[in-house]
């Protein structure tokens, strides 16, 4: 099976009060880290961004997509992502921008776990995470449709294809922590996670 990935980094930042993906985090961007270790997993990666949003210098083998219909959230950013891989992908890891502990052995764990079906999700603290998350290019009919009715949350796609349900047990031992999974939506989030980045 060939797996690509797809970084989402198309919001608003609202709560950040500015771009998440250009935010320095050691030597690197938030994007740039979130390419960098996705990379090392999966091939192709590629960027969705909102039309006309400025993003860092990515390599140059990392093509940047943009949203067809801005404000569709992640959903819309999948559809987007799929649409550029489908027939060059089986199936895709997508991830925010702003995770910048996410592990390669997380992205190989949750791949491990697909098996047949065509979406593999962990669930945390009784919590759909849809943005670490692996799905098949053949669910984009579904992501379609969702979108064309405005069913805009990520669990409705859940509902209507096979779904793998990981639970925290299966991910434990790769990331105890969940760390992966810790994304930075405020300034107070991303001051507590510089100083977790210079605590290690």
């Amino acid at each position: 099976m060939k797996v690509g990935g797809i970084i989402l980094c198309g919001g608003r930042s609202s709560r950040m009060g500015q771009p998440k993906a250009w935010l320095p985090f050691g030597d690197e961007t938030m994007l740039q880290r979130t390419v960098r270790v996705l990379r090392e997993v999966v091939h192709p990666v590629i960027v969705v961004a909102a039309p006309e949003q400025d993003v860092p210098e990515l390599p140059p083998d990392v093509a940047i997509v943009r949203d067809e219909i801005e404000g569709k959230g992640p959903l819309g950013g999948l559809a987007a992502g799929l649409t550029a891989l489908n027939g060059v992908v089986d199936a895709v890891y997508l991830s925010a921008c702003d995770v910048p502990f996410l592990k390669p052995e997380f992205v190989r764990r949750v791949l491990e776990l697909l098996g047949e079906a065509s979406v593999a999700v962990p669930r945390v603290g009784d919590y759909f995470h849809p943005l670490a998350t692996v799905y098949r290019v053949s669910v984009l009919p579904h992501v379609r449709e969702l979108l064309a009715a405005d069913r805009l949350r990520p669990p409705f796609l859940f509902d209507v294809v096979s779904t793998r349900i990981i639970e925290p047990h299966e991910l434990a031992d790769v990331d105890p922590d969940f760390r992966s999974l810790r994304n930075v939506n405020t300034p107070d989030e991303y001051g507590a996670a510089l100083k977790a980045m210079s605590d290690v």
